[in-house]
């Protein structure tokens, strides 16, 4: 069995759990997710306060299936009940950012500007003109707009220009000699 599942999740007082046969969902101060779960291959109990993930046969996939499901469901509880947030910087002359409402304006060098529109649910900030906060309760659709805004102008190897993530660590290469 997955050494993931082994472990329980802990559910907080202020978190609201139902458990269906085929989808869990998971309701807290930040809002409400849901998950489908192989009912098949993976079953979740709730013991008191602990939610435990165990499988149902002893295949591989069982297996497998089992860890993931665990994160997933860990990772609901902590977007309803803390969120989630991505940070990127923007690098380069010119280069601007500027939140309005749910549209996020960024000029990258490009001829026109880009307008994007948040998804439901995903909220930004821009604390500068070169930071951009992305905010949300589903960590992967934060991720998921986070790698969808780095790749309008991923950072090139040379100055390293571009939008990059606030950890991110560009190795630059060296120009060409004569």
């Amino acid at each position: 069995m997955s050494r993931i599942s082994k472990k329980p999740i802990s559910i907080s007082n202020n978190v609201e759990l139902s458990v269906d046969p085929n989808e869990i969902t998971v309701k807290g101060p930040l809002g409400t997710l849901r998950q489908p779960i192989p009912g098949d291959l993976v079953k979740v109990e709730r013991n008191g306060g602990l939610l435990q993930v165990n499988t149902l046969d002893s295949s591989k996939h069982a297996h497998s299936m089992s860890g993931t499901i665990r994160s997933l469901i860990s990772n609901m509880v902590i977007g309803v009940t803390a969120g989630f947030e991505r940070k990127l910087n923007v690098v380069g002359v010119g280069y601007r950012v500027q939140a309005a409402g749910d549209t996020l304006n960024m000029n990258l060098g490009f001829s026109h500007p880009i307008a994007y529109k948040m998804p439901v649910g995903i909220r930004v900030e821009t604390p500068s003109q070169t930071e951009i906060v992305i905010k949300g309760v589903d960590k992967q659709q934060v991720g998921q707009v986070a790698a969808e805004l780095r790749a309008f102008r991923p950072p090139e190897p040379y100055k390293g220009k571009g939008v990059r993530y606030s950890d991110e660590v560009i190795v630059l290469k060296e120009t060409k000699k004569k």
